[in-house]
């Protein structure tokens, strides 16, 4: 078969929690109805969750597939059956839950090794995949869990540092550089942040956001419509290269939820219109739709070259 023709395979490894893995799913299953092979990476309890919505995705003829490894609660103290971040309840649970990811690398190359995947499309909070798939040599691209806006405030917070320079935790301050002006205080935010002693969250957010500019680029579940000031900034002013792939199902609800009380009227109109152009994202031709034709092209390239250049 036409190397350009071949069906390309991508992992994706979705954060170990509701609230990244039901996004992510529906992330991969766009990439599936243009024809792609995905393999969905997670650990037993996880994956008996989105089982049914698996085993329905095939029944429609799209290739996809659930890879399970093991989490090793055991062997960082973790409560037998913690594999969920949710369950995760303390600050000591959670710090050995974030070490235990760490753990989860061998696996990964065990399976990369075994289904030689084109590209690897895994959460921000795994920052050591990008070190696998280079070793590897395909592209890994970041699962971002954040909107533009709150992916472009970080970062600004952290090449600024505009919460050092007020002197108390309820001051206000501008994020500089943004395309709005935005005001917020210390207490809002994570204390990371905030927190003079290095702790086991705040390494892991400089190790994700030092992947950032070491990695392929970044796929968001959002639409151009919803957030095009901030989709720009990320790209242009930050310069990271990103698609836009979303929405999912559940942003497309969202967006057009019904609103109580005549004050929100204004709201509930904003709401709708955002709806209609959720739609219209992910319909042929919509910026969703393209910039995901785009990604695959690239994709398909990198592959390509990739190819030539062991030959």
């Amino acid at each position: 078969m036409d190397s350009e023709k071949r069906q390309l395979h991508l992992f994706f490894f979705p954060f170990l929690a509701s609230g990244h893995l039901i996004p992510a799913i529906d992330m991969a299953k766009q990439f599936a109805l243009r024809g792609l092979k995905i393999s969905i990476i997670t650990t037993p309890m996880n994956a008996s969750l989105f089982s049914k919505t698996i085993e329905k995705s095939k029944t429609m003829g799209l290739d996809m597939n659930v890879l399970v490894i093991e989490f090793p609660c055991v062997e960082v103290g973790l409560p037998i059956g913690c594999e969920s971040y949710q369950l995760a309840t303390s600050l000591d649970l959670r710090t050995k839950f974030y070490q235990a990811t760490t753990m989860l690398e061998q696996p990964l190359e065990k399976l990369i090794q075994e289904y030689a995947p084109d590209c690897l499309v895994a959460s921000t909070l795994f920052p050591w995949t990008t070190g696998v798939a280079k070793k590897f040599a395909i592209p890994r691209l970041i699962l971002h869990s954040m909107s533009f806006f709150s992916t472009c405030t970080a970062e600004c917070l952290r090449l600024y540092e505009p919460h050092k320079k007020v002197s108390s935790d309820t001051e206000p301050f501008i994020i500089p550089n943004f395309p709005d002006e935005i005001k917020m205080t210390r207490k809002q935010l994570p204390d990371y942040y905030t927190q003079n002693v290095q702790t086991y969250a705040t390494k892991m957010y400089e190790q994700a956001l030092e992947a950032e500019l070491t990695s392929f680029g970044a796929v968001f579940n959002s639409f151009y419509a919803l957030e095009p000031a901030y989709a720009n900034f990320y790209k242009k002013v930050l310069g990271r290269k990103a698609w836009q792939i979303g929405p999912s199902e559940a942003i497309e609800k969202a967006v057009i939820r019904i609103m109580v009380g005549a004050e929100a009227e204004e709201i509930r109109s904003r709401a709708r219109e955002l709806g209609k152009k959720a739609k219209k994202a992910v319909e042929e031709g919509g910026s969703s739709y393209s910039d995901l034709n785009s990604l695959i092209e690239e994709l398909r390239s990198h592959g390509i070259a990739g190819a030539a250049s062991k030959n």
